[in-house]
């Protein structure tokens, strides 16, 4: 896939987000494609492939509002799909090997415009207590959803909540 696709890609998207059905519709086509390329060459026997695409569409649907515009829509798709497959295999209970070579064009590059610890402290700073301790822990720390939550004494759609509105104040006062 070229840079060209990638473009085409990240446009549909963005007109997708912006209400555009037509765009949608073609994103999804053009991914499932993708998506049913990937599984076939790493799913093996036994495992349904169109259900893997039919699973990675649905997720991307309702995460469809996390994907961040400036960044590439492949290793987002991809990370989807790879987790969808990963789930699928282990509920067969088969142990899970994923080629990395598949994914390697698709990995991000390394950000040179990270922000500074300054900049994080910064936006962390804006938030109420609750939400600056979620975000941190996870988005920072590293912690996964579920550790957070065991740690903060929360339930993780609590902890996702937090997560959420948290980053979105941070999206908010960066425009």
């Amino acid at each position: 896939m070229t840079e060209a696709d990638e473009a085409e890609l990240a446009r549909m998207l963005r007109a997708a987000l912006s209400g555009d059905e037509q765009a949608y519709a073609a994103f999804l086509a053009r991914v499932a494609a993708l998506v049913r390329g990937v599984t076939r060459r790493n799913a093996g026997s036994g495992v349904e492939v169109e259900d893997i695409v039919q699973e990675t569409l649905l997720a991307i649907h309702l995460k469809r509002h996390t994907w961040r515009p400036d960044a590439p829509v492949r290793p987002w798709v991809f990370a989807i799909a790879r987790y969808k497959l990963v789930d699928s295999l282990r509920r067969r209970g088969r142990r899970v090997e994923v080629d990395i070579a598949d994914y390697a064009e698709t990995l991000a590059e390394p950000v040179e415009n990270a922000a500074s610890p300054r900049e994080v402290e910064r936006a962390l700073e804006q938030l109420p207590p609750g939400q600056r301790r979620v975000v941190s822990a996870v988005s920072v720390e590293g912690l996964s959803v579920g550790e957070a939550a065991a740690a903060f004494g929360m339930n993780e759609t609590a902890v996702r909540v937090a997560l959420h509105r948290g980053l979105a104040a941070i999206a908010r006062g960066r425009r």
